[in-house]
Order: C-alpha cells, then structure tokens, then sequence
C-alpha cells in the first residue's frame, strides 16, 4: 500500500467542521483505499487528505466518488509518527506549514537535515511538532503542528532552519 496527499481547493461540500467530519467518517470503511486523515483549513476553503491506496487513480477516484473536487494528487512518505499511530488518532492539529523543497534535494538529503535539526524544537516548547507527509518526488512537503498561535509556528520553523512556503490555521 502506498499513501497520497489529495489537495482539494473546493470543500462546498462541507458548510462547517462537523459536515466535513461526517464526510470523512462516511469515508472511512476499513477497505482499500483507506482514508488516513483529513487536515482542513479553518474557513474551509482548502482540503489535505491523506489516502492509503494501491496506486495514485484509486486514491483520486476514491475522493471523487464522494464529490470531492481533488486538484493535486502526490504520493507521499510520512515522517515523524507511525502510520499505526496516525490510524488510531493523535494529538490536536493547529497549524499546517507547507514548503515547496528545493529542486537538487534528494529524499536522504531531507531525512538526514530533518533527523539533525529536530532536536531544535525543543527552544520552543509551545510548539508539537506531530508529523510531515514528504512527497516522494521530492517537490513539496506538509508538516503539522499543535501550536498557540501562528508566531510560535514560525519560532519553531526558524528554530529547525527549515523554512515556510505557507501556513494555515487548521
């Protein structure tokens, strides 16, 4: 089984969190594919799904079928918690940072800067770090965090020398 981040840019949808939080139990059928976790900005307007499927077609069609407009599919490798772990439910998710990685940087590249400069978080301690989803192409990267307020988000990114390419409040 392989894991896809699906954006969707257009969660009409869903007219608040408990709409959207109905959707995605209705999604969850314990059958391939699975949805892993949905991640949704506060005003509803942009969508992060995470999908284990057998290939990136299945993951799309999967959201389509429940009318979810999908507008980038990429397959994804998680970083920071098990997937076992992220099934079975984690800690509140505040803020999703998005970085585009530089062209050049290879996957151990990003593994080893991120496992060398993780220990940096502690100097913000207000700030969860809960996990990334690194896309395997190497072009993007979501990371998610419990966190206060937008400024601590930012303290902690600079913190680990990685920088922000977008944030939202989830």
């Amino acid at each position: 089984m392989t894991l896809f981040l699906l954006e969707a840019n257009d969660l009409a949808f869903a007219s608040n969190k408990s709409d959207l939080e109905k959707k995605a139990a209705d999604l969850t059928t314990g059958s391939v594919p699975t949805l892993i976790e949905v991640q949704a900005t506060e005003d509803l307007t942009h969508g992060y799904f995470i999908v284990e499927a057998n290939n990136e077609t299945e993951a799309k069609q999967f959201l389509e079928d429940a009318s979810i407009n999908i507008n980038l599919v990429k397959e994804v490798r998680l970083v920071g918690k098990e997937l076992d772990e992220v099934k079975a439910g984690d800690p509140k998710i505040d803020y999703l940072v998005t970085w585009n990685i530089p062209e050049g940087i290879t996957m151990d590249q990003y593994l080893a800067r991120k496992k060398k400069n993780s220990v940096h978080y502690e100097e913000v301690p207000e700030v969860q770090f809960q996990r990334t989803y690194v896309c395997e192409d190497m072009t993007k990267c979501i990371c998610l965090y419990d966190a206060p307020d937008e400024d601590a988000v930012r303290r902690a990114r600079k913190a680990v020398d990685t920088p922000i390419d977008d944030i939202e409040k989830i």
